[in-house]
């Protein structure tokens, strides 16, 4: 099988890619990436001389470049992880996150139809079900949950979802959906939650935590979700949407305290700041209908998973060392601005 996976040099993507290399060394993969501040070429470094493997530096948006890739790989599946993805950065300037989110989407899915794609499966997230009360623990976000967006990184990416949706219904292009949970583990970029406070905890610098850090997520370990995308790719049905969801709910405040007891660090690095604009209260999913479907089920405890990944930013301090300096944004040209 010949997969483009797009935003592959990012998080959950680069992930990916190493998860079905090892998992379906016979496949073909091909990633298309635009290497924004989020996308890390040195994270697919391991992976770039596989003869199976092949990058290609674009814009999901730039129709004529998306068509001619289409043309000349002719991709059987594609997996869409390309999105502007910070709540925070969607507040301060929303037609970045339409841009990619929403029209290079749409760009996509045509391409899809003009060159009969077998699967165009979307990677979105919870964040399209806006948000749960946190004295309603019983409550959980389902496939069935309307989409009721809170910010305009969620917003465009319930736009686009439901872009898939129409295409399904309208040129009976053959899409899933996952709708996942936090993500966290190895690779993520440092502004996020996880690895901002690894990182300020381990230079003695203030953890900046929103509000009181009373906000409560799902946690999955990106492994996880990986292995979920793959069994949608092999068996999930056309036309649905599975949530994929970590059942590891976390306080943000809670998070924070254990990744300084685990560094040995005193509580009194947390920095309460304003709360963000529009800031989602709980997020839960219930996966059981993925579980039902295609027996996936999260296999990380959260105990687990934390403990992995602060191992893994505690022995690859180079590469986020490198982000948070801004010098990884070079090495693209460095390594391949003259091939």
């Amino acid at each position: 099988m010949k997969i483009l996976i797009t935003g592959g040099a990012g998080f959950i993507g680069s992930n990916f890619i190493f998860y079905m290399l090892q998992t379906h060394p016979d496949y073909e993969l091909i990633c298309l990436d635009k290497l924004t501040y989020a996308g890390n070429l040195k994270t697919l470094e391991p992976v770039m001389k596989q003869a199976n493997f092949k990058f290609v530096k674009g814009d999901i948006a730039d129709r004529q470049a998306v068509f001619e890739l289409f043309g000349s790989e002719k991709p059987e599946v594609v997996v869409n992880f390309a999105a502007e993805s910070h709540v925070d950065r969607s507040i301060e300037n929303p037609g970045v996150f339409l841009q990619t989110n929403v029209i290079g989407t749409q760009v996509l899915l045509d391409a899809c139809r003009q060159f009969g794609v077998e699967r165009y499966h979307q990677v979105s997230t919870d964040e399209v079900y806006g948000d749960l009360p946190l004295d309603r623990p019983d409550l959980f976000f389902t496939e069935q949950t309307p989409l009721h967006t809170s910010s305009p990184y969620s917003a465009s990416k319930a736009g686009a979802d439901l872009l898939c949706n129409a295409y399904q219904r309208t040129y009976n292009l053959p899409i899933t959906i996952s709708r996942c949970s936090n993500n966290y583990g190895p690779y993520q970029f440092p502004e996020k939650l996880i690895p901002l406070m690894i990182a300020n905890a381990l230079a003695d610098k203030p953890l900046p935590v929103y509000g009181e850090g009373l906000n409560v997520r799902d946690w999955l370990y990106v492994e996880d979700h990986c292995r979920a995308i793959d069994l949608i790719l092999q068996n999930g049905e056309a036309g649905q949407v599975y949530n994929i969801g970590g059942h590891n709910e976390m306080r943000n405040i809670d998070i924070v305290k254990l990744i300084l007891k685990t560094l040995g660090k005193p509580e009194s690095l947390i920095t309460f700041v304003t709360d963000r604009k529009g800031h989602d209260m709980r997020y839960a999913i219930d996966p059981t209908f993925i579980h039902e479907k295609l027996g996936w089920l999260p296999e990380t405890r959260f105990a687990d998973g934390i403990q992995k990944t602060i191992e893994w930013y505690l022995s690859h301090k180079e590469w986020w060392q490198e982000i948070i300096s801004g010098e990884y944004q070079g090495y693209y040209e460095r390594m391949y601005g003259n091939r």
